[in-house]
């Protein structure tokens, strides 16, 4: 307001304002400013503004004033008491009223009017409504909802606040207005129609949907309506049943609610579907038209019995007796003639038959005709059978023959009729009854060839002929085979064969047969007869047809004549028919749900005889596509041939598919199966609900809504739906408001907290499980309200005149807090004395001052929001300095009627408070046995003595104990409650399915886990399993069993409906109640594995690489199903793991041939079948064993002891013996010929011990080829190796030549040292020969390096045979060259004085002395008897002693004769051309399983003429060899040394050698043999007076020799020698069976 005065500019001037006469108050409002100009300036003007204002203009000059009244323009106020009622005048109509408001000083606009429905958030009704008005009328409402309305007002400032919210009307409710919507009907079954609807529209239902009601009737007749009323709104499907058989029906549908029926729905027509006729055709008349043709007629039935649509007629005959043998021919509805005609034909000649006449729909056959017995026509006969001749003479013959197979018709007789070969004029034609089956042919000119025939008779005439040619005077033989088989034309399922016919047995051919071996043709294969061709005598070659393709066959041919079949032909060479596509499709294809998204696809694999090709190219091809047709085909290609299954991926949740199956090969494909559907399994959406909004209605309640999911992410079927809420950024899980059924789209939630932030998400849930929640969340927060009481008051400084306390904000603010208000008084006065302090909503202390000393005040603290002040706070507090801690308060005690399983009510007594009251109390609880204390709660009202202690386990013992806290802080803890247990609950989890499979066609067995025994709750007391048959289109109730047994782990479900899915869920209980269900398990019933072993499992081996394997299928009980094939398991005994393997057999065969396996191996076999549904178990492993086989090669070859003229060969057994092993065969032979010739030796060594031999008989510096191989009963595959004989580069040269120094019976050799080439010398060798040509072996061995002599004993060398000896040289690199050989010693020792001649001369001279005057004594008393005894006649015994004489011949000369006419000999010679005149060449020594043969004896020119025999052990093969040495290695440790043994091959004088020894050798002792079964050779020490080295040699074991005989050594001295093996000593090796050495 503007003050404006004229005044001189001198003259000074003061303004003042007044206000109605008082002068206004500027300093204290800072709304209010003067300027210097004297404007008054108001700002923000409210209604206190209002008034009269003077402006006072002072100063020296005078004095004056002007007035002028404001008045303040505002919002309208809120239309006042605004009441709504039903209109009594019209429907859907509300009355309301209102007074008018105060219009804020500026004259009203308009009323705005705003309308809740049904707690829908405001909407503006009516946005100007007149201003004058104070009533309106609200029309159009929709019946069964509740309304509330709110006015304001709107003047020229603006829209006034809204009034309070009418009270809520609802309307009532009227009938549906609407019909249901989308009506379907479709026929179910012949008797009921699947209606389904769904609701009418949300705004036409007018009330609460109480249920539908269903009227029907047949359609187009006068009849009335049958009804079926459903009580349940959420049911929207109902099957009509009980209806008529292919009928059309007219439907109807309306809703109804509280307030009556609703309008029906536009009529639905549906037919029943088809049934089966239930009358037969009438007029049935059947007759036979010719012999194998019968003619029906028949009239349709009356069309009211078909009950569906006439597809035909099924004209049937059978043979009486053979019922289930019916020949059908279908017969198309004729409309135009009412006499139906058809004909069945391709029946049996002059046979009888029953024959009807039935009607079909597609549902199925009607019942048949009566059965009219009609006779087939009689017709000519079929051949007559087994044509034979017999007792053929010159001029006559007798033929024979039996009745036809196919009389067709009573036979009247037979003609009989022959003629000379290719002449009809001479034909003879006779007619026979038709008893006579046999007829004799006379009047025939000898040996002529006539052809004869022979055929029956019936009242049609004559039928077929059988006619052959006979020569008369030959009688007919069997025909030879045919030859020369050739194949051409090779194609994949047919060849022709051309062959030169046998020989016919003097009578025409009347068949060829062929016959073939299929397949991988072996030894033992059979010969199948696939083709014959009849008839066509004069045939050369003819097509086999019906082969299958790419398959192997070896074919050969018979012919057949009148007398029998030929033998087989020679077999045609082996044939492989080209591939082709396969001809069959998989067979048994089955399809299966196995998840949600794929699908379980089996088939049966082809028979390897169906392949057509090469079995490494055949696999299966799947193609699969929706049923629907949406989306497009997919195909898979499944590579293994023996592939019976495949899981199909990716697919769809909870859609149908339809697949198919085909095999191929490299070729093409086969064709196609036939189509298999099937369902993946429901799951859960994979997405939420669209559309989710929220909205507050109140400060603890909010509408949330949503669409449907869409149906491509359903999954299933929706059961329903789930609002998951929780307040926004808290851990605390999500709570759940669960909304059934699948039409529901909105939910109120309530009981929230109020101004709140919420996160709201929506949910879907299937029979499964719950789906993806609704993304993204969306956020709302309800409406604010006054707020709840702040908390935690706590006064920390209290004196006698003053308090301070704090609290914190209130745990429920409800809003944004905007101020706390803080009383106090004096607790014995009453409130409106109270001291009032407002405080801002940032504080949280205050400090009271001036209070009285050793008083009690009552604080008071309150908030504000802005909605209003909240609920209060009280806290007592004493003015006292004397505070302390509170006392304990009593022990808390529970009331057995205030237990309950999750909560108990506790109460204590409170204690002293120390002059500081309590401001709280904290619980805390313990958990018996073992659980430490925990918090319970740590906020309970200071003024409780008892409080609810809630979140507890069932079933479980506690403990309590209470403290209190006041201003100072806490007491003790009280004294610890009784320990008392909550009640039981229900249980919290389910137990866990494990598995279930299907035990049987009709069973299923389930075996599952017990829940954690703490989510028990309680005392468990069984199970409960519920299971139902899952349906595509509903849910059915489930089937409930208990299980009483708590320990139970497993139970069968018997008497399930076979071929149908279930879905089994499980729950445990206590004695409160039932715990949840587990989640779904599914399981189709109808398949399920055998549960037993195929019985009686043989197995027999027929060849070294074959195993029959024979069995009996499992019990027909325990199949559980058609077998499918069977599983045969096999390995070899003792190495299952690394050698099993199974052969699967696609067919219900009871037998197998296992190939390929290895020879004479233990094979373990085990049989399990299978069906569709899968294994069974394996039967008990059988044991079988292959035959013997030829053996692999050795595995290895050695050489060492390598000189220029020896060496030993080693090798090692095969890997693979495949059967007992006989012995090796070593093949040796230089590489380049030696001196011209090209020698080759072969040595069989007999048994499987001794794995070496010494060669001996090598030339210098030449390589020789090695081969050996092993035998079983047959010789296996050799390995080759190469040597070169000695010396090698880098070996010594040659030591000096050896001197050679005899003693008594010792010689001593000295050398002097040579070249030691390349390396220094390790040892020394001395080898040693008869002087007589002998060969080369190693005598003593391991000589040290630092020696030049050696001295031995001659007892190791054979008696009064000369010797050679020299000296190798031994290093790194081998043996060196050999010296050059010594002059030749004799082996003999010097004679003791008693084998001295003289000696021997002294003794023969005493000795005759003494015989001399033995004689003549006995001669002088001889003649003094004679007389004495003349009368004796002188008889006399020879004696049978032997003579001095005769018993020193034995003695000299004998012994080996003696040795060898006490054998069994085994001798044979070979002989040999040599200068023109045959020569036997020298026996070489057998050592028993040693064998030598000659390959080139020409060759060889050393052969001196002898006479000899070879000393067996056992009767041996002895073969000649060239000239070979060699012996055996029997030493494990290969110590190499040679032998003497066969010094004796060479010459012939050795073998007389013994004889030539002096006669004064003691023979007791000569010759020594010990038997013995030892492997190793024995070590016998022996004298030796030079060396204390270790010198061997060595013999093979199992040599027989005589052998001088060696006294016994010391045993303190040390053996220095190895024996040589040819020196048969004291304890030498006795041979062994089947190995002798020459002697």
């Amino acid at each position: 307001m503007v003050c404006g005065v004229a005044h001189d500019p001198r003259v000074t001037i003061r303004y003042a304002w007044e206000k109605d006469g008082a002068t206004l108050a500027m300093e204290s409002n800072p709304r209010i400013r003067l300027d210097k100009n004297g404007s008054l300036h108001i700002s923000q003007t409210w209604s206190g503004d209002i008034g009269t204002y003077t402006c006072r203009v002072l100063s020296a000059g005078g004095n004056d004033s002007r007035s002028a009244h404001l008045r303040v323009r505002q919002l309208p106020h809120a239309p006042e008491h605004p009441v709504a009622t039903l209109s009594t005048s019209e429907r859907r109509a509300i009355n309301l009223t209102w007074a008018k408001p105060f219009d804020g000083n500026s004259p009203l606009i308009r009323y705005v009017l705003e309308m809740s429905e049904n707690n829908a958030p405001w909407t503006v009704l009516l946005a100007s409504v007149d201003p004058e008005a104070t009533s309106v009328m609200v029309k159009g409402l929709v019946p069964a909802r509740s309304y509330q309305f709110r006015l304001c007002a709107v003047n020229d400032v603006g829209k006034g606040q809204f009034s309070k919210d009418t009270e809520r009307v609802s309307l009532p409710e009227e009938p549906p207005t609407a019909p249901p919507q989308n009506v379907i009907a479709s026929g179910r079954t012949n008797q009921s129609i699947m209606i389904q609807w769904q609701p009418p529209p949300e705004n036409h239902q007018n009330g609460l949907l109480k249920g539908y009601l269903i009227r029907y009737c047949l359609a187009g007749l006068p009849v009335g309506y049958q009804f079926k009323n459903i009580t349940d709104a959420d049911v929207n499907n109902l099957l009509l049943e009980d209806l008529i058989i292919w009928t059309n029906y007219e439907i109807e549908v309306a809703a109804y609610n509280s307030a009556g029926l609703g309008v029906y729905s536009s009529k639905v027509t549906e037919w029943t579907l088809q049934g089966v006729p239930t009358i037969p055709p009438g007029n049935v008349h059947a007759e036979a038209t010719n012999s194998t043709t019968i003619r029906f007629t028949w009239t349709a039935p009356s069309p009211q019995f078909i009950n569906g649509i006439n597809q035909g007629y099924k004209l049937i005959a059978w043979e009486p007796e053979q019922e289930e043998e019916v020949t059908m021919v279908t017969a198309r509805p004729n409309f135009q003639d009412s006499i139906h005609v058809g004909f069945v034909s391709g029946l049996k000649k002059f046979t009888e038959y029953f024959t009807s006449v039935l009607c079909f729909t597609t549902p199925g056959d009607g019942p048949r005709s009566s059965p009219q017995l009609v006779h087939t026509h009689e017709d000519v006969p079929g051949p007559v059978g087994h044509l034979s001749f017999s007792e053929i003479l010159d001029t006559s013959l007798k033929v024979s023959w039996q009745e036809p197979g196919e009389k067709n018709g009573i036979l009247t007789g037979y003609r009989i009729s022959w003629e000379e070969y290719n002449r009809t004029n001479t034909r003879v034609t006779h007619y026979l009854p038709n008893v006579t089956l046999e007829y004799r042919v006379t009047g025939l000119t000898a040996l002529t060839t006539y052809t004869i025939e022979v055929a029956a008779m019936t009242a049609k005439g004559q039928g077929q002929v059988s006619a052959s040619t006979i020569s008369s005077g030959v009688p007919p033989e069997l025909p030879g085979a045919p030859t020369n088989l050739g194949i051409s034309n090779i194609g994949p399922r047919s060849v022709t064969l051309q062959f030169r016919p046998g020989y016919d047995g003097k009578t025409s051919i009347s068949r060829w047969l062929v016959e073939a071996q299929v397949g991988v043709v072996g030894e033992g294969e059979e010969w199948l007869l696939i083709h014959q061709l009849t008839n066509e005598p004069d045939a050369r070659s003819m097509e086999v047809p019906d082969l299958n393709p790419f398959t192997y066959y070896s074919f050969r041919m018979r012919q057949v004549n009148i007398v029998g079949t030929s033998p087989p032909s020679q077999p045609s060479r082996k044939i492989q028919t080209l591939q082709a596509p396969p001809d069959m499709a998989p067979a048994n294809v089955t399809l299966r749900m196995a998840s949600e998204t794929s699908l379980w696809l089996r088939w049966m694999p082809l028979p390897e005889m169906e392949y057509n090709g090469s079995p490494e190219s055949v696999g299966y091809k799947i193609k699969y596509s929706r049923a629907d047709g949406h989306g497009k085909t997919l195909s898979h290609v499944v590579q293994d041939r023996v592939e019976r299954e495949y899981t199909i991926e990716d697919l769809e949740e909870w859609t149908e598919y339809r697949v198919q199956v085909q095999a191929f090969n490299a070729i093409g494909s086969g064709p196609w199966s036939q189509t298999v559907m099937g369902r993946t399994r429901e799951s859960v959406p994979s997405s939420g609900p669209t559309n989710v909004s929220a909205l507050a209605t109140t400060s603890s309640s909010m509408l949330v809504r949503w669409n449907a999911v869409p149906e491509a992410d359903r999954n299933g079927l929706v059961l329903g739906y789930k609002v998951m809420y929780k307040e926004k950024d808290s851990d605390s899980q999500p709570r759940v408001w669960l909304v059934e059924g699948n039409s529901s789209r909105s939910v109120q939630l309530t009981g929230l907290g109020k101004y709140v932030l919420y996160e709201i998400q929506v949910l879907a849930f299937t029979r499964i499980g719950d789906g993806s929640p609704s993304h993204p969340p969306i956020l709302e927060r309800t409406l604010d309200d006054v707020p709840g009481p702040p908390m935690g008051i706590l006064f920390p400084e209290v004196r006698t005149t003053s308090v301070r306390l704090i609290w914190q904000p209130p745990a429920a603010p409800n809003g944004i807090i905007l101020a706390y208000q803080i009383t106090h008084r004096l607790n014995a006065t009453t409130a409106n004395t109270a001291t009032v302090e407002v405080l801002p909503p940032s504080a949280r202390q205050y400090t009271a001052t001036g209070l009285k000393p050793e008083s009690v005040y009552l604080f008071r603290i309150t908030a504000q929001t802005r909605k209003g002040w909240g609920e209060a706070t009280e806290a007592l507090v004493v003015t006292t300095e004397k505070r302390d801690r509170p006392q304990p308060p009593s022990k808390p005690v529970v009331q057995q009627e205030d237990v309950k399983a999750r909560s108990v009510l506790l109460s204590w007594e409170p204690g002293s408070d120390g002059l500081s009251p309590v401001r709280y109390y904290t619980i805390q609880t313990r958990e018996l046995p073992s659980g430490k204390w925990a918090l319970h709660s740590a906020s309970v009202s200071h003024n409780a003595s008892a409080f609810l202690v809630d979140r507890l386990k069932p079933f479980t013992t506690y403990k309590f104990r209470v403290k209190a806290t006041n201003d100072i802080g806490d007491s003790e803890f009280s004294e610890e409650s009784e320990p008392l247990t909550t009640l039981q609950a229900a249980p919290d989890e389910a137990p866990t399915i494990i598995s279930v499979t299907p035990h049987t066609t009709t069973s299923v067995l389930i075996r599952w886990q017990p829940p954690a025994e703490d989510t028990i709750n309680g005392i468990l007391l069984g199970f409960r399993i519920r299971y139902r048959e899952l349906l595509y289109d509903g849910l059915r109730g489930f089937t409930l069993r208990g299980i009483n047994n708590p320990g139970a782990k497993w139970a069968e479900l018997t008497y399930l409906n076979k071929h149908r899915r279930y879905e089994i869920r499980m729950s445990v209980y206590n004695a409160v109640g039932e715990g949840p269900l587990s989640p779904p398990q599914e399981v189709f019933v109808g398949e399920a594995v055998p549960t037993a072993a195929p019985r009686n499992v043989a197995v027999h081996g027929p060849t070294a690489t074959q195993l029959d394997v024979t069995w009996e299928p499992p019990p027909l009980e325990s199949q559980n199903g058609d077998i499918q094939g069977y599983k045969i398991y096999f390995w070899e005994e003792q190495q299952r793991n690394l050698t099993e393997r199974v052969k699967t057999l696609f067919l219900a065969e009871n037998g197998v041939k296992l190939k390929n396996l290895t020879g004479y191996t233990t094979y373990m076999v085990s049989v399990a079948a299978f069906n569709a549904a899968g294994d069974g178990p394996r039967s008990a492993p059988t044991r079988g064993q292959t035959q013997q086989a030829a053996p692999s090669a050795p595995s290895s070859v050695k050489f060492s002891e390598l000189t220029t003229t020896s060496v030993n060969v080693s090798w090692e057994a095969p890997q693979f013996p495949n059967g007992v092993l006989e012995g090796y065969r070593l093949v040796y032979e230089p590489c380049t010929p030696v001196d011209g010739v090209s020698k080759i030796v072969t040595v069989d060594v007999k048994g499987n011990s001794p794995l070496w031999l010494k060669v001996k008989d090598l030339a210098e510096g030449m390589t020789y080829r090695f081969r050996i191989r092993a035998k079983t009963f047959t010789y296996g595959p050799e390995i080759e190796a190469n040597i070169t004989t000695g010396p090698g580069e880098g070996a010594p040269g040659p030591p000096g030549v050896p001197i050679i120094v005899r003693y008594s019976s010792a010689i001593a050799i000295h050398w002097s040292s040579g070249d030691p080439g390349k390396g220094p010398i390790t040892r020394y060798v001395i080898e040693a020969r008869p002087s007589d040509e002998g060969l080369w072996d190693i005598l003593i061995k391991d000589i040290p390096k630092e020696v030049t002599s050696y001295t031995f004993s001659m007892d190791i060398l054979r008696p009064g045979v000369s010797y050679d000896f020299r000296v190798i040289a031994v290093n790194d690199y081998g043996f060196g060259t050999p010296s050059s050989p010594s002059q030749s010693v004799p082996a003999q020792k010097a004679n003791p004085f008693y084998e001295e001649w003289w000696f021997l001369v002294v003794i023969a001279l005493v000795g005759l002395i003494f015989i001399l005057l033995l004689v003549f004594v006995l001669i002088i008393r001889g003649q003094s008897k004679k007389y004495a005894k003349k009368t004796d006649s002188g008889n006399s015994a020879k004696s049978g002693a032997l003579g001095h004489g005769e018993m020193m011949s034995l003695d000299e000369s004998s012994f080996p004769a003696l040795e060898l006419n006490n054998r069994r000999l085994s001798v044979k010679n070979s002989f040999c051309r040599k200068n023109g005149l045959y020569t036997r060449s020298p026996p070489r020594p057998s050592p028993g399983s040693l064998h030598y043969s000659d390959e080139d004896v020409t060759k060889y020119n050393d052969l001196i003429q002898a006479e000899s025999s070879s000393l067996t052990e056992k009767p041996s093969e002895i073969s000649d060899s060239q000239g070979s040495d060699s012996e055996y290695e029997v030493d494990p440790n290969h110590q190499k040394a040679h032998s003497f043994v066969n010094h004796y091959i060479s010459d012939p004088t050795y073998y007389n050698s013994w004889r030539r020894q002096q006669k004064g050798i003691s023979r007791a002792q000569a010759y020594s043999y010990t038997e013995s079964d030892s492997g190793e050779p024995d070590h016998t020490t022996v004298a030796n007076s030079s060396s204390a080295q270790q010198g061997s040699l060595f013999r093979p074991k199992a040599s027989r020799t005589p052998t001088p005989q060696n006294p016994p050594n010391p045993p303190s001295q040390q053996s220095t020698l190895y024996r040589p093996p040819s020196s048969l000593a004291p304890g030498s090796r006795a041979p062994i069976a089947g190995f002798s050495s020459f002697v």
